[in-house]
């Protein structure tokens, strides 16, 4: 054990580890779920680091051996190299002051040992002055929110959603000449074609994609250098551009300093824009994965117009049941991600006068989210999606037979008569077109051609 001080005292600390004493009573402290904050948080963490080091070094505010140090060990954070010395509980201290002295003490300890120095030696670097030198948890826990919900969205959701797009695009193709019975109301409706019902699930997914996009781009207004309360006290005045720049330079992202700093720290609507956006997401793929289990349902009994791979045995009791797990998987993704934007709307909402304290949480749901949506939306695309078969005949079957048929007769015959036609094909299991030819109202060829399934479902 090392023996450190802070300002309420002594702290014991284990040897072998680079955090320091407020990241011991953070542990002491908060031993709530055990739950910590992901590795992507981690790494942008890292990157605030390494970046202001970098500022405050072209500033001349760090001597160039210390600055060099730091940035060596900021580098390895963001690597994942100590990954294991982040160890404060998501429900931690209000603002994340805990993980923001997680990490400056991490990089503080590795920097003095890079240095030649013994963990704890603050007189070399100090976790405070150097390490956190023109900055604040104020600042830098929402600038770390937004770096790695940015990358994560850039790098695993948005690749994975328009991979699905791409794969529902490819089965509209594959199953626009399949006609089937549409369904309202769950009751017959039209024909249309199972290729545009698909259609309507890539378009979907492409919408999403936009608004995805667009809330997007709230996340690059960085409120980095507006420090505790948006003045900027003991930063630079050059410190905040320079620091927005080295962000940008590191990360490959169009970030940019707040419009208004103030505003900046007092409030996290960037996060509840993207996380009202992954909430519309759920609500689409939620829907997709319904009609996959509805469309699929049987294989005698239900729908059982497509067939879905069959990945694994469905009852520990009835041979041979498959089940749509996939849809399965990816509906309760979907409703963790709504619970999740739940969380984040009130802890956004819970902003008091110059701060939001509800950070950690906020950072914890909304990464949470965005990687169970990345992982379930690729593994449904992989596994089911573009796996999927249509039973042509089953369709065809359904479209024949659909009560709804008798919509074409409008222009023909009126609405009511249309409506009387409709009833007695449902009371004597006669399909319409066999009750037009019966009752002569159309002959068998005009019949056949007002009826076409296909016909009636356009272009």
């Amino acid at each position: 054990m090392r023996i450190e001080n802070d300002t309420l005292g002594k702290v014991k600390i284990p040897d072998d580890v680079y955090y320091g004493a407020q990241t011991k009573r953070a542990i002491d402290n908060f031993p709530i779920s055990g739950l910590k904050l992901p590795g992507r948080f981690i790494k942008a963490q890292g990157i605030v680091k390494l970046a202001c080091a970098r500022a405050n070094g072209f500033l001349g505010l760090i001597n160039r051996k210390a600055c060099r140090a730091i940035e060596k060990a900021a580098m390895e954070v963001t690597k994942g190299a100590h990954d294991r010395h982040f160890v404060v509980d998501v429900y931690q201290a209000g603002a994340g002051t805990s993980q923001n002295m997680n990490v400056n003490e991490v990089i503080a300890n590795r920097a003095i040992e890079i240095l030649g120095g013994k963990r704890g030696d603050y007189t070399l670097i100090h976790p405070n002055d150097h390490v956190n030198m023109a900055q604040s948890t104020n600042d830098t826990i929402p600038t770390s929110i937004y770096i790695s919900a940015s990358e994560a969205v850039r790098d695993d959701l948005m690749p994975a959603l328009k991979s699905l797009k791409g794969a529902l695009s490819n089965k509209s193709r594959e199953f626009d000449g399949i006609v089937k019975a549409g369904r309202t109301h769950m009751q017959d409706a039209v024909p249309i074609r199972l290729g545009q019902e698909f259609g309507g699930y890539a378009d979907a997914v492409k919408k999403d994609i936009c608004r995805l996009r667009s809330s997007s781009e709230s996340l690059l207004y960085l409120p980095i250098g507006g420090n505790a309360a948006g003045t900027g006290i003991n930063a630079h005045p050059g410190f905040k551009s320079r620091v927005v720049r080295e962000i940008r330079n590191i990360t490959g992202i169009k970030f940019r300093s707040c419009e208004n700093l103030f505003n900046g720290i007092q409030n996290v609507n960037p996060a509840l824009e993207l996380s009202a956006s992954l909430r519309g997401i759920s609500i689409s793929l939620g829907k997709i994965a319904n009609d996959m289990r509805l469309l699929s349902s049987g294989p005698r009994t239900g729908f059982a117009e497509i067939k879905l791979p069959a990945l694994q045995p469905g009852s520990s009791i009835m041979p041979g049941k498959i089940n749509p797990v996939m849809p399965e998987m990816l509906n309760m993704v979907c409703f963790q991600v709504m619970g999740n934007d739940t969380a984040i709307a009130y802890a956004t909402q819970a902003s008091q006068l110059e701060l939001n304290v509800m950070m950690p949480v906020i950072a914890h749901n909304l990464l949470f989210s965005i990687e169970i949506l990345s992982n379930g939306i690729n593994a449904f695309t992989g596994k089911c999606v573009k796996g999927i078969k249509a039973d042509e005949k089953r369709c065809k079957d359904y479209a024949d037979s659909t009560l709804a048929m008798a919509t074409a007769l409008n222009p023909l015959i009126g609405y009511a008569s249309a409506a009387k036609i409709s009833a007695e094909a449902y009371r004597t299991g006669k399909n319409v077109k066999q009750l037009v030819v019966e009752k002569n109202i159309l002959k068998e060829k005009e019949a056949s051609r007002v009826l076409d399934p296909r016909r009636l479902t356009g272009k």
